[in-house]
């Protein structure tokens, strides 16, 4: 009796320390995925900071111009004036490379997408606001003296490179916006046997099989948001190939069929068309 309740007692404590073990794991595995993020986090933040301190020494730069602008004649007041101007074309450059490698990691972070999102479109801004500002500060330097002027030229393509850079996101933007569109993209039709044939989509019991079929009979959807398709009719055969599993026909009051696909990304694994005939 004594050995049977040793060896009970010994798989208890196995056992316990096998849970112990699972447990232990689990808690690192939890902190490591906490570590990683609060990493992360703050690597965002410290751009986030270094690009709002580049402003504001931009704005002391501004300032210390301002004051030496009264007075142009004098070489001390020139040199602050060229000196500054160059520390501003400098931390302009650096904020929009920073502003830049946010946007980057906007694609993958894990950190509030939506807030981080807002956050980078103000930091653009407030860039876009202190380069039209930088220009204005130019023009009224070079009434004064043309020499100062030409460092102008520098900002104005600092101002364009931003204006390329903006416009080149935005074109990469659509472009991924019409490519995930057309991933996305399917089409479907219903109709009676002879209308099905009439477009030459059903032809001698066969369907799609002729390259001559009339695709503009076909209605367009999105198969993230069309999941629900009315077929009006008492009876209805899918004659495509979709996935059993990834759809049903249901009856509404009136007994008219209604197609619900439940699985989008199975459905339309096998076709991205879509044909049922209804009588």
């Amino acid at each position: 009796m004594i050995l049977p309740l040793c060896l009970w007692a010994l798989t208890a404590c196995n056992e316990g320390k096998k849970a112990e073990e699972r447990a232990q794991h689990e808690r690192d595995s939890l902190m490591q995925i906490i570590d990683e993020k609060e990493t992360e986090l703050n690597d965002i933040m410290g751009s986030i900071n270094e690009i709002q301190e580049g402003f504001r020494q931009i704005n002391e730069a501004e300032g210390r111009i301002t004051v030496a602008n009264g007075n142009p004649e004098a070489a001390s007041s020139r040199e602050v004036i060229h000196e500054n101007m160059s520390f501003i074309q400098a931390t302009m450059r650096q904020n929009r490379d920073k502003i830049a490698q946010l946007k980057q990691k906007l694609k993958t972070t894990t950190v509030n997408v939506e807030k981080l999102t807002k956050t980078i479109e103000n930091l653009q801004q407030q860039l876009d606001e202190q380069t039209k500002h930088v220009q204005e500060l130019l023009a009224q330097l070079a009434e004064k003296d043309i020499t100062i002027a030409e460092q102008g030229e520098q900002i104005t393509e600092l101002s364009d490179s931003v204006s390329t850079l903006q416009e080149t996101n935005r074109k990469k933007e659509e472009t991924i916006q019409a490519q995930d569109a057309d991933l996305h993209t399917a089409w479907f039709v219903f109709g009676t046997k002879n209308e099905l044939k009439d477009q030459k989509i059903l032809q001698k019991g066969n369907v799609l099989q002729s390259g001559d079929f009339k695709r503009d009979y076909f209605t367009k959807i999105d198969t993230r948001i069309d999941k629900v398709i009315k077929l009006y009719s008492k009876n209805a055969e899918i004659l495509t190939n979709h996935p059993s599993g990834s759809y049903r026909l249901e009856r509404d009051n009136k007994k008219e069929y209604t197609l619900r696909i439940t699985d989008p990304d199975k459905f339309w694994s096998t076709s991205r068309y879509l044909v049922i005939q209804v009588k």
